[in-house]
């Protein structure tokens, strides 16, 4: 079964709940947390890849739903413009997935893996002809 990306919102009052243990141990889904951030007495948010064992993904929702956690697909797109890129390596550095990597070491050619990324943006400033672009 093919990986699902989720972004949930926590108001700050779940915070400290074991939301992902639950999602885990309750539920069987395999969870691997992309990105989050989460701050006392703040909405906190989580960018979660749920893996094998989506089976039981609709009852998860719902548990969440019920908590007040809202939950909704990564819908960010990146799009690569190969075109706009000088392939100077810039975005590779910061890129925490390896979604923009060099893909052949004699040439130094940056490639991207869509796949692989999790739109944390990080590629954006640090790209001088803008060639990586996030769409909502």
């Amino acid at each position: 079964m093919p990986k699902k990306k989720l972004v949930l919102s926590f108001p700050p009052h779940l915070i400290d709940q074991p939301i992902t243990y639950r999602l885990i141990h309750d539920y069987g889904l395999v969870v691997n947390i992309l990105r989050a951030r989460i701050t006392p007495q703040e909405w906190g948010s989580m960018v979660l890849e749920l893996g094998d064992g989506n089976e039981r993904l609709t009852e998860a929702v719902a548990f969440l739903t019920e908590l007040g956690v809202g939950v909704e697909p990564l819908s960010k797109e990146v799009r690569w413009h190969e075109e706009r890129c000088i392939h100077c390596t810039a975005c590779t550095g910061p890129c925490p997935t390896k979604a923009l990597a060099v893909a052949d070491r004699d040439s130094m050619n940056v490639a991207f893996d869509q796949e692989r990324c999790i739109a944390c943006e990080l590629c954006l400033p640090v790209c001088p002809y803008q060639a990586v672009e996030i769409l909502f």
